[in-house]
C-alpha cells in the first residue's frame, strides 16, 4: 500500500535561534548522539514505512546537507526509478535561496511532484526528531476519507520554542471521530490541546492544485495560509493522527542541548534509535582508544575516540581526542575536536575542529549553554 505513498522533506535555514550551529548548515544536517543527523530520522522513518521515493527540498547553505546525504545509498535509496531527490533553491537577484514558506518551496518544485508516480504525499518539515513509521496513519488517512492528515502530540507543551523562528507553532483540537475541529497559529498562550508536529498526508494532486490556487493569491504557508481556513470554512475534511512516541523539536541552543542529553536516557535512545533502525552515512574509524587514565560515565563516545581524560554525562562524536587531565561534563564535542591536557569543559556545546588549548576552562549553564563554533582554538 506504501508504494503509492512519496515523502518530500521541507529543510529550513533558522540561524538566529540556533546561533553557530547553523551558520553553516541547514537545521536538518545538525549533528545528533555521536553520529547522526537530524534529517536521518525523517528520511530512515520514510523508508521504514515502504516509501521509495523522497524529495529533499533544500534552501541556503545545504552543502553540508548534500554531502551527507550522497546518492542516497544508506537509505537504499539510490535506485533509477524513484530514489532520492534533492531540490536545490532555484537563485537569481531576487531571490537569494530561500524560500518564503512551504507552499513557495512547493511551488519552486511543481515539475518534482508532477513527474512523480505516486498517488499520496508525506509531508514533513526537518525540525523534529521522532522515529515511527507511517502505515497506520495513512491507513487512518484512507478510511477516513480525510483530504489531509495532521499528525499531532499531547506531550510538546513543555519544549523550548523560539520567537524568531520562521517555522509557525501550530496548535489544535480534535473531536472524538478524529476530525481536528479548531486551529490555532502561533499562539502566545495556545488554548488547543494537540501541537501539530509538522507532519501531513494529502494527495499528490490535491497538493498541487492547492499550492498553484495559494500561490495565485500570494500565500506562503501551510498551515497558516491553507489548512486553518479550510477547518474554519468546513470546505476540506481534516483529521488528526495522534503520535505518543518521544519527539523533540529543535529550533533553540537549549532544544538541541536536551535532544543530545536526552540520548543519554537509556529509554528514549532506544526508542528513537531502536524501536526502528536509523539509518546514517557511514564513515569507517577504529573503535575509541581509552587510556588507563580515563574515566567514562554515563555517556555516547563515537569510534575514532582517543580518550586519556575524564568523560561524564556527554556526548562525543567521531575523532575527539581527550588528554591526561582533561575533564569533560555534560557536554556535546562535536567531530575531530580537541580537549588538551588539564581542560574542564561544563554544559558546553562545541562544533566540529575546535581545539580548547592546555588548562583552559569554559563552563556554561544547563539552561544556556555556551556554544563555540566550527573550528575555533580557545
Amino acid at each position: 500500500m506504501m508504494r503509492q505513498v512519496m515523502g518530500i522533506i521541507y529543510t529550513t535555514k533558522d540561524d538566529l535561534s540556533l546561533r553557530e550551529l547553523t551558520s553553516q548548515r541547514a537545521v536538518a544536517a545538525l549533528p545528533v548522539a555521536g553520529r547522526y543527523r537530524m534529517v536521518d530520522f525523517l528520511l530512515s522513518s520514510l523508508v521504514n514505512s515502504g516509501v521509495r521515493n523522497v524529495g529533499i527540498i533544500t534552501q541556503r547553505n545545504y552543502h553540508s546537507l548534500m554531502d551527507h546525504l550522497g546518492s542516497g545509498k544508506e537509505w537504499d535509496l539510490h535506485t533509477r526509478n524513484n530514489g532520492l531527490h534533492i531540490l536545490p533553491p532555484f537563485m537569481n537577484r531576487e531571490n537569494d535561496g530561500e524560500y518564503d514558506g512551504m507552499l513557495d518551496a512547493l511551488r519552486s518544485n511543481v515539475d518534482y511532484l508532477r513527474r512523480s508516480k505516486q498517488e499520496y504525499v508525506i509531508l514533513t518539515g526537518s525540525h523534529t526528531a521522532f522515529n515511527t513509521t507511517f502505515n497506520k496513519m495513512f491507513e487512518q488517512h484512507v478510511k477516513t476519507g480525510a483530504d489531509i492528515t495532521c499528525m499531532y502530540t499531547k506531550n510538546n507543551m513543555k519544549q523550548e520554542f523560539s520567537s524568531s523562528s520562521k517555522q509557525d507553532h501550530v496548535y489544535c483540537n480534535v473531536a472524538e471521530d478524529g476530525r481536528i475541529t479548531e486551529m490555532e497559529v502561533d499562539p502566545n498562550a495556545p488554548s488547543c490541546d494537540c501541537y501539530v508536529m509538522d507532519c501531513v498526508i494529502i494527495k499528490r494532486t490535491l497538493l498541487m492544485h492547492l499550492t498553484d490556487q495559494a500561490f495565485s493569491h500570494g500565500q506562503h504557508d501551510m498551515f497558516r495560509d491553507l489548512i486553518r481556513p479550510s477547518i474554519d470554512s468546513g470546505m476540506m475534511k481534516i483529521y488528526g493522527y495522534e503520535f505518543t512516541g518521544y519527539q523533540r523539536r529543535v529550533e533553540t541552543v537549549k532544544g538541541y542541548y536536551k535532544l543530545n542529553m536526552d540520548m543519554l536516557d537509556y529509554s528514549i535512545r532506544k526508542e528513537l534509535l531502536n524501536s526502528n533502525p536509523v539509518y546514517t552515512k557511514v564513515r569507517d574509524e577504529v573503535p575509541a582508544k581509552y587510556a588507563e587514565t580515563a574515566v567514562v560515565k554515563n555517556s555516547l563516545v563515537a569510534d575514532g575516540c582517543i580518550i586519556e581524560g575524564t568523560v561524564e554525562n556527554s556526548i562525543l562524536f567521531r575523532g575527539v581526542r581527550v588528554d591526561k587531565g582533561a575533564v569533560i561534563r555534560n557536554s556535546i564535542v562535536m567531530q575531530d575536536s580537541v580537549i588538551e591536557e588539564g581542560v574542564t569543559v561544563e554544559n558546553v556545546i562545541l562544533d566540529k575542529e575546535v581545539t580548547i588549548r592546555k588548562f583552559g576552562k569554559l563552563i556554561g549553564h544547563e539552561q544556556y549553554p555556551v556554544v563555540i563554533g566550527k573550528g575555533v582554538t580557545l
